[in-house]
């Protein structure tokens, strides 16, 4: 119940934060651009299905830490961590419920971009298997990014410096998938790569695989990462 609280009131702040609309317009006018590329470029083929989710693989590197910089950081800002930490609410419904309200917006803004997918089809004959298996993979790389940003707001009061470690950590897990790529050991190459998020989104969900091991890895992150901001929240509790 606790965490149904928390994340009603992070849906009713998305909703009415300016902020909120202006990246998720930024993201539909990105994506409608490299939509209509899409289709100028493949006249005389099939566009691809899962160009969206793709681009968005790339684009939540800044855009996650834009969308979780606040949760955790303006509360400690303001004192209403505390607030909220003498409440009957534990620590980690506080965390999850601002974590699953972060999601839901993002799944929100995804939920939109389907429209594509309709014109799509409404043009050609796409792969609806490739589609639908594109967008359980972002969806749920979206959440992994939603996670690292949520852990570095936990640990500064500073929105700022929480969004620029949050990019810094996800260019990172993005480009181990190209290290992974020139690494000429094999050994060491597998490894970098089993630790990036490109690694376990490109070579499945992109080209229309689901993949069990790829899922257990995007909500391992997910769930790693909430349980060190739920450690880091209660750290505040001695302070």
């Amino acid at each position: 119940m606790s965490t149904w609280v928390v994340f009603r009131r992070e849906v009713a702040h998305y909703a009415g934060s300016p902020f909120a609309y202006v990246i998720a317009f930024a993201i539909l006018i990105l994506t409608g651009l490299l939509f209509r590329e899409e289709l100028v470029a493949s006249e005389a083929s099939i566009p691809n299905p899962a160009v969206i989710p793709n681009a968005l693989s790339f684009f939540m590197i800044v855009f996650a830490p834009l969308l979780t910089m606040r949760l955790l950081a303006e509360e400690k800002r303001e004192g209403t961590l505390e607030l909220l930490l003498t409440a009957p609410v534990p620590d980690g419904s506080i965390v999850i419920g601002k974590f699953l309200g972060a999601w839901f917006y993002y799944s929100v803004v995804i939920g939109i971009t389907l429209a594509y997918q309709v014109a799509l089809s409404s043009l050609t004959a796409p792969d609806i298997g490739h589609s639908i298996a594109a967008y359980i993979g972002i969806w749920l790389y979206g959440g992994a990014t939603l996670s690292v940003g949520i852990l570095f707001s936990a640990h500064t009061e500073n929105q700022i410096v929480a969004a620029f470690l949050s990019m810094a950590a996800l260019f990172l897990l993005w480009l181990a998938d190209l290290a992974g790529q020139v690494i000429s050991n094999i050994d060491a190459a597998r490894v970098v790569r089993a630790l990036s998020l490109q690694g376990h989104y490109s070579t499945s969900f992109a080209v229309g695989l689901v993949r069990m091991e790829d899922m257990v890895f995007f909500l391992g992150i997910i769930l790693l990462m909430i349980y060190l901001a739920t450690r880091a929240v209660e750290a505040n509790r001695w302070r």
